[in-house]
């Protein structure tokens, strides 16, 4: 057998026995599930987990029956635009780009104090939330007003798209704010010593050597947590339940109810389809959008 030949099997070799336990997750746990879901949401499937008969009911029920979805879909896109661009983007921008002009343990204790929520249950994080955001004289908000003489506020009932927003903003804030900080890191420092020899202030440094380094963190925060924003409600469940009525259910959040709480199965099975034509267009929009080709090729200089 020739040299090339070895080589070339060695390279395949290579290529299994790194790609292949990722091939097996992806296969087991993304691909398998969503043929699945696939099959039974053109089914009849309830609670009873039984197939009695294939059928488009399901589809035709999203498309002209269902009343509530598009309040539901209305209100998934306010909290997603609104949590991607106030907080998950832009106040992971605005903290990493604050967490790094200050000394490194400073920069860094704070970080660790802000990612403390990330690290806690679900159900700790919602219940501070709950116990912040209550009705009666003993929440923390209308303690708060209290003392500089408002009336009190209901903020699950008088603001709810904004409660939902703030609380998945603030503990999404730490995934990108982590990302960014990382990048400015890695930005060469000879870049920031130039930028000073000619003049640049601190504005000025951070428009044309900051930004300009962030573009593809950026270009891939924005999309992962799109997609994280989309497909996930543990906080509106656990916070609000989607209510008041429909006012916080998310399209992720109206699935879950539909399919495990009311056991109709197959029509969760049937709008968690939809939900993945959704993450699809969105991701190949943003894509577009982003023109995240462009950062992918290969550059025209190989440095040796």
């Amino acid at each position: 057998m020739s040299r090339a030949a070895i080589s070339k099997r060695r390279e395949r070799a290579n290529m299994a026995l790194f790609l292949g336990p990722a091939c097996i997750i992806l296969l087991g746990f993304f691909i398998a599930p969503a043929v699945v879901d696939v099959g039974i949401a053109f089914t009849d499937m309830g609670q009873n987990i039984r197939v009695t008969t294939v059928t488009l009911e399901n589809v035709r029920r999203i498309f002209l029956s269902d009343s509530q979805l598009p309040k539901v879909l209305s209100v998934t896109t306010l909290y997603v635009v609104g949590t991607l661009a106030l907080f998950n983007v832009g106040f992971a921008l605005v903290m990493a780009l604050t967490t790094t002009s200050v000394s490194q343990p400073t920069g860094a204790l704070f970080r660790g104090i802000w990612l403390l929520p990330r690290f806690s249950p679900s159900v700790v994080y919602a219940l501070l939330w709950v116990w912040v955001v209550d009705a009666s004289d003993f929440g923390l908000l209308n303690q708060m007003l209290h003392a500089v003489g408002l009336a009190p506020f209901d903020m699950r009932d008088q603001a709810p798209i904004a409660l939902i927003i703030i609380a998945n903003g603030f503990i999404g804030t730490g995934t990108g704010m982590i990302i960014l900080t990382s990048s400015i890191r890695a930005i060469p420092e000879h870049l920031f010593h130039a930028a000073r020899v000619d003049g640049a202030g601190g504005f000025a440094i951070t428009r044309f050597v900051v930004l300009p380094a962030l573009r593809w963190p950026l270009s891939f925060i924005t999309i992962f947590q799109a997609l994280s924003l989309l497909t996930s409600f543990e906080y509106i469940w656990l916070i609000t339940n989607g209510g008041p009525f429909y006012d916080t259910t998310v399209y992720a959040l109206m699935v879950y109810k539909r399919a495990f709480q009311n056991g109709q199965y197959a029509y969760g099975a049937a709008l968690a389809l939809i939900l993945i034509v959704i993450g699809i267009v969105v991701t190949l929009v943003s894509w577009r959008l982003l023109d995240l080709r462009s950062l992918l090729q290969r550059p025209r200089i190989e440095v040796q």
